[in-house]
């Protein structure tokens, strides 16, 4: 009986959107989030929004159903960028969304 292989990896948020991962992790580190800044650049993008709102860029980070709670040990946290709004949500010290709201339009950086 032949295996199939296992399904790759996502790709890491930093090889898709390096400029945003900069970003988030700069203005983590002065929300005095330093664990979050650090982890930040282990990130892997599971999926992007698909709620079709042209002001809307936000990027899922974990595997996770669409729609469902987060659930107990979320928290979210607001950032402070230049442009538009930036706010992570977090589970049990994971990022596991990044709300990406009224900014420039992102490009991605990898090839797909």
């Amino acid at each position: 009986m032949n295996a199939s292989p296992p399904p790759p990896e996502p790709p890491l948020l930093r090889e898709v959107y390096p400029e945003l991962v900069a970003e988030l992790a700069r203005l983590l580190e002065e929300e005095g989030e330093r664990d979050l800044s650090l982890v930040m650049r282990d990130v892997r993008l599971y999926g992007e929004c698909g709620c079709s709102d042209d002001f809307c860029q936000s990027l899922s980070t974990a595997d996770r159903e669409p729609g469902t709670p987060f659930g107990e040990g979320h928290r979210c946290l607001p950032l402070l960028p230049d442009t538009g709004m930036l706010n992570i949500d977090v589970v049990h010290g994971r990022i596991v969304y990044v709300e990406v709201l009224d900014r420039p339009r992102m490009i991605r950086r990898d090839a797909r």
